[in-house]
């Protein structure tokens, strides 16, 4: 029992600290990619961290896997180096038995990954996609910044604003910059609005204007000198409604009690929330194996193939998914067969070596004899 807890511990450890790391670092590249959408007004700052709370256990739940694959490479290899497995091994820990100590922490990874990718993940999607239906359905005015200048999404306009109200109705310096985009070249060209001061209006019918007053307006065509100019006391813009769609499309959004119907693509995604808690007693089996080193190979002489590995099992999953959406791949066969050869090649690494000590005894024993 002393064993097993500290071979538990050493494993928990290390999968909790390199899980850490690969956490960061995937969250600071999307939170980059989210900031600069942020930036570019195509999200309101309010929401950054609410988005990422929202994305975590979709993170966790293909990080975990991963950090207890290099947990198990990493603790035991130094417990190789270090000659402790050897003092183990003396006192009667066979690799079986190593395996069986490693279940344990590997199911309760198992447990917390099925309870991710099952209920949290998709809840967590679901959430996400609201919020950025809450998002689209904001004009340019919901997330104006004043002294900044912002493009609509497909960058048809540019609006920019000196001063905003805390209620984001009324504005003052407003420059409006839009494209034309006519049929004939008359019609094409760059419309300029400059008002003293502006404000938000919305009526019966949910439509949106926004109100100018005292200000000028500039027709022309970039590079010809034939431009139009009107001055005007009061001048309305009609603001694009939104189209929002409250409906959830996102196939990671559905509940996992959903997907039991007839449709290939959502017995793909039933299967490949099922794959990963069952991926995490895989990979355990693959990296027991692979952790055993020599000590004058070195503490990470199998960690370059293993990723590899690791990597393979995952992209033939990924590929098998793919494949059952698309209809090119038997709902029987689903993504079992995967988990079926990745599991034959981690019965192989687990018992080629002591296959191939016992092979060698039998062939060294009668040439000892012989001499």
């Amino acid at each position: 029992m002393i064993v097993f807890r500290y071979l538990s511990r050493e494993v928990m450890l290390t999968l909790s600290a390199v899980s850490a790391v690969l956490l960061v670092i995937i969250m600071s590249g999307r939170f980059v990619k989210y900031l600069a959408q942020a930036a570019s007004g195509a999200l309101d700052p309010g929401v950054l961290f609410l988005i990422m709370g929202y994305r975590l256990p979709g993170f966790l739940q293909l990080i975990l896997p991963l950090g207890l694959f290099l947990g198990i490479l990493l603790a035991y290899g130094r417990l190789y180096l270090e000659s402790e497995m050897t003092v183990l091994a003396a006192t009667g820990m066979s690799q079986q038995r190593l395996l069986a100590y490693t279940m344990a922490p590997a199911a309760v990874v198992a447990l917390v990954v099925a309870w991710l990718s099952l209920s949290l993940a998709p809840l967590g999607a679901q959430q996400f996609s609201q919020v950025l239906n809450q998002q689209d359905a904001m004009t340019e005015f919901d997330t104006l910044e004043p002294g900044r200048f912002q493009a609509l999404r497909d960058e048809s306009r540019v609006t920019y604003t000196e001063t905003m109200s805390d209620d984001r109705i009324n504005l003052g310096g407003v420059f409006i910059s839009q494209k034309r985009l006519g049929q004939d070249a008359k019609d094409r060209g760059i419309t300029l609005l400059l008002g003293e001061k502006g404000r938000q209006e919305r009526r019966p019918d949910g439509s949106r204007y926004l109100i100018l007053d005292n200000g000028y307006r500039y027709d022309g065509i970039p590079g010809q000198a034939d431009y139009r100019a009107i001055q005007y006391q009061t001048y309305g813009v009609m603001l694009p409604k939104p189209e929002v769609s409250e409906e959830v499309t996102d196939r990671d959004a559905i509940p996992s009690s959903k997907l039991f119907s007839g449709e290939s693509t959502d017995k793909a995604e039933l299967q490949w929330r099922l794959s990963l808690p069952l991926l995490v007693f895989i990979v355990t089996l693959m990296a027991v194996p692979l952790a055993r080193v020599n000590p004058r190979q070195g503490r990470f002489l199998k960690l370059l193939p293993a990723i590899l590995l690791y990597m393979a099992y995952l992209t033939v999953l990924i590929s098998a998914r793919g494949a059952m959406e698309k209809g090119k791949l038997h709902s029987a066969l689903g993504l079992w067969w995967v988990h079926g050869l990745f599991l034959i090649i981690g019965l192989g690494l687990m018992y080629w070596e002591p296959l191939r000590l016992k092979l060698a005894s039998r062939r060294a024993a009668p040439e000892v004899a012989h001499g």
